[in-house]
């Protein structure tokens, strides 16, 4: 199987070695150390199990390195995860006909 590699301009190098230095999100600090890692030779496969202060498996470093090539930086970010809020709307519902309690 052929490496992937990832060619990266003198910006695309600063924004990333900005974001690995003083992000204050350690998840996105991991990920742009992981891609400066590939675009420095080194294989995804390496990087992953090696390369990061934790272990991680390839087809998750293949997909930091996959949603940089199509996205860029923003594509890094997380999407907000959790519970959807308290709406008093769907909270407790009123029968027809019957008042509200105050």
């Amino acid at each position: 199987m052929r490496q992937r590699r990832l060619a990266l301009t003198a910006g695309q190098r600063r924004e990333l070695v900005q974001m690995r230095d003083r992000d204050r999100r350690a998840y996105l600090r991991e990920r742009a150390a992981a891609l400066l890692k590939i675009a420095e030779g080194r294989s995804v496969r390496a990087v992953a199990l090696r390369g990061l202060h934790r272990r991680r498996k390839p087809d998750t470093v293949y997909g930091w390195l996959n949603a940089y090539l199509t996205g860029g930086v923003a594509a890094l970010v997380q999407r907000a995860r959790g519970h959807r809020g308290f709406s008093p709307s769907a909270g407790a519902r009123i029968a027809p006909g019957a008042a509200p309690s105050a």
